[in-house]
């Protein structure tokens, strides 16, 4: 349908409503005070109408998901868990796309968001999980270099993230430590290359809770350090006011299902203090994993 076609329309409505859904400034359409009142529902009529057409015609729309998030939580926390998820609704194909902007339901081609924030105007929303940071590095740099308390990371390379550059200076105050340097170190633009970093011993990285939980339970990552810092923002799932369709209720039933389980394995993580030593001696390996059956061990925390 051509533009003039559309504008057509709009005035052949407009004309029946009685009032104008549209208003021009600066050469930018925007929606009236009634426009964006009428706006919400007859967008949701329009997708219960779609969805339920794509399903009796088995439309490949019906059964494709687009998700938005950051790059981050796709590829520390959400694909590694896509394999439950295909087994569990095999029909429902994922097209994950990342982006660091707000996410727009109204100008791009998005079903659902998973963003980092606390503030969610027009948007229905489901805390998934907290973002509380802490230190990270591999076990054969601790045993080489040992963290015993945080002063001891003025020792360290420390590795940084540019999107959350505020993180080590948070950390380091909370703990005591500020006057440990934080201008030195690799830079990297996502945690997840910074934890691939850590994991090869570049040095030390800040986690974030979510994203290290595998890590510290294979090993490949250790926390020397007890602190956790809870950062004011969290992780919300996110999809837009009335709109409904039954793959976002499919793919939501889901994530809540597994941040759920993710909130309750942060419970279990333990942080690793260096064992004492005969002097001269080097350090024995750490691993991340708690005994079977032994009791976990309370880790300070600062909200």
């Amino acid at each position: 349908m051509t533009q003039t076609a559309v504008s057509h329309q709009v005035k052949v409505l407009e004309e029946r409503l009685a009032f104008r859904l549209f208003r021009r400034l600066n050469n930018v359409l925007m929606l009236t005070e009634k426009g964006e009142a009428y706006l919400p529902n007859i967008r949701e009529a329009f997708d219960l109408l779609a969805d339920s057409t794509d399903r009796l015609c088995g439309a490949q729309d019906a059964r494709t998901l687009t998700v938005s998030t950051l790059s981050n939580f796709a590829l520390r926390w959400l694909i590694p868990r896509l394999p439950r998820l295909q087994a569990l609704q095999p029909d429902l194909d994922i097209c994950i796309f990342t982006s660091i902007r707000d996410a727009d339901f109204m100008r791009e081609d998005i079903d659902v968001a998973v963003r980092l924030g606390d503030d969610w105007p027009g948007l229905n929303c489901d805390y998934l999980f907290g973002s509380e940071i802490f230190p990270v590095c591999s076990p054969a740099l601790l045993a080489r270099r040992p963290i015993r308390e945080a002063a001891d990371l003025a020792g360290h390379t420390l590795l940084h993230v540019v999107t959350s550059a505020d993180d080590w200076s948070l950390w380091l105050t909370a703990a005591g430590a500020p006057d440990v340097a934080t201008t030195r170190g690799p830079r990297f633009d996502s945690y997840a290359l910074a934890l691939e970093a850590a994991a090869h011993g570049c040095g030390v990285a800040m986690g974030r809770r979510a994203f290290v939980q595998a890590d510290l339970e294979t090993g490949s990552l250790v926390a020397p350090l007890a602190l956790r810092f809870q950062r004011s923002q969290a992780w919300y799932f996110l999809w837009p006011k009335g709109r409904v369709s039954r793959k976002s209720m499919l793919f939501r039933t889901w994530l809540l299902k597994e941040a759920a389980l993710t909130r309750d394995a942060a419970e279990m993580i333990v942080p690793h203090p260096m064992p004492a030593t005969e002097p001269g001696q080097p350090p024995p390996a750490v691993s991340s994993r708690r005994r079977r059956g032994a009791p976990p061990q309370p880790a300070q925390r600062r909200v």
